[in-house]
């Protein structure tokens, strides 16, 4: 539970974690990103950092359900004495994206994806920040710890893009095994918000997030005598024509929701009607019912536009929703966001802590709440030069999105604030008793 009354820091928080020494990792870490399933170097040079910092630490954390998929989670515990439990989290996996930022340590990483096709692989998202402020807040509040008492547990987490990696650290009795918290921070990088600054979130925060496959069958032949066939073409432009009413028409408005049809395949050639199309949906958001009522109403919005077409049965569309990656929606807890609001505002200034409204982006740090038992907050972290946000607004340019080439944080003020904010929260949460500790 969020205590009752914040306990404020006993002194001032020690200037930026060694910011020059802090900005060389990152830049490591950024030259050198590993794909989602792969990140077995990432892992074991946080691992190594962890031990120096004095964590009790355990590598290969994590079960797939996959014969030869190795998870590389990382769990360092840093015990202080009776108390609380706090977990922070952070990710380690880039994506397959070829860097276009022009940065002296920009990424020319490449590998070799699950398909067996050779990808370049970038730092797009900001998860090499998350882990430089994750370490240099380890190393801070290993040095604090006569300001705190408890136990930290400190999460390096693999396949957040995946949206599998926080399952597969929970079916491997993370909780069991090391402890259930008694709350659970992680920070996420925001490419809107200006290096320096924090970004709060209430309640809802980010969606639910699930991929559907829509296969929609037809009976092919000649482009020339459409009138013999079943197209599967022309059924499948209704079928996504018909699906823009399901959000507009059956949920209520106040309940946010998205279907958006990101791929459509289907056919080899101009004269030809395909035996079927293939459709690809990401489906996104908020309470559990709607997300129900979404995927009930695709399957049905998708047969129902079939038969009357006059498909025969054998021939309806089939949908398949993957659950492998399905992320639930994060809910931050209102009163543990409450209070960290506080803390931040204390410890960085009021005018670099701001409120932002709830997005349609996934995470599957949601993950880590265990259905509502432990109180979570994920917090953005500014990540952009302000001059650049300054620029943009004066122009109407937009600014590199995450997942973009060309994002490219500016590093310094970023991870000062991270690890500022984190430290602050963590000294707060795990508030030494001081008549425990005359």
């Amino acid at each position: 539970m969020v205590a009752a009354a914040s306990v404020p820091a006993q002194a001032p928080l020690p200037s930026a974690a060694e910011p020059p020494d802090l900005v060389a990792v990152y830049k490591h870490l950024h030259a050198n990103p590993e794909l989602s399933y792969r990140e077995e170097r990432t892992a074991a040079y946080l691992a190594a950092a962890l031990r120096e910092a004095g964590f009790e630490v355990t590598e290969r954390v994590g079960d797939y359900g996959i014969e030869g998929r190795t998870s590389f989670g990382v769990v360092g515990v840093l015990r202080n004495g009776p108390g609380p439990v706090l977990m922070l989290r952070t990710d380690l996996d880039a994506l397959p994206v070829e860097e276009r930022t022009g940065l002296e340590y920009a990424s020319t990483a490449r590998a070799v994806d699950e398909r067996g096709e050779e990808v370049a692989v970038m730092h797009a998202c900001g998860h090499d920040l998350h882990m430089t402020a994750f370490l240099g807040t380890a190393r801070r509040l290993s040095r604090l710890r006569d300001r705190w008492a408890g136990t930290l547990i400190m999460i390096a987490q693999p396949a957040e893009e995946r949206g599998a990696g926080a399952k597969a650290m929970l079916d491997d009795g993370l909780y069991e095994r090391f402890g259930r918290p008694d709350w659970a921070l992680a920070l996420h990088t925001n490419a809107a918000l200006a290096a320096g600054r924090l970004g709060l979130v209430s309640g809802w925060a980010l969606a639910n997030v699930d991929s559907v496959d829509l296969t929609v069958k037809g009976r092919g032949g000649h482009g020339a005598y459409p009138h013999t066939t079943l197209d599967p073409v022309t059924l499948s432009a209704q079928i996504v024509v018909n699906l823009q009413t399901v959000v507009s028409r059956q949920v209520a408005p106040v309940d946010p929701a998205v279907i958006t049809v990101g791929s459509i395949h289907g056919g080899t050639k101009h004269n030809i009607i395909p035996d079927e199309v293939k459709l690809q949906l990401t489906v996104r958001s908020y309470r559990p019912e709607v997300r129900e009522h979404l995927l009930a109403a695709i399957e049905r919005t998708a047969i129902g536009t079939a038969r009357g077409a006059g498909w025969p049965d054998e021939l309806l569309p089939v949908m398949a929703v993957k659950e492998e990656e399905h992320t639930p929606s994060t809910y931050n807890d209102p009163a543990l966001m409450e209070l960290l609001e506080g803390v931040f505002t204390a410890a960085l200034g009021a005018d670099r802590v701001a409120r932002l409204e709830p997005v349609m982006g996934g995470e599957d740090f949601s993950r880590y709440a265990a259905g509502g038992e432990v109180p979570i907050a994920l917090v953005w972290l500014g990540a952009v030069d302000p001059e650049k946000i300054a620029a943009a607004e004066r122009d109407g340019t937009q600014l590199p999105s995450l997942h973009s080439a060309e994002f490219a944080p500016l590093p310094a003020p970023a991870i000062e604030t991270g690890v500022t904010a984190l430290t602050a929260a963590a000294l707060d949460l795990l508030a030494r008793d001081e008549a425990d500790s005359e």
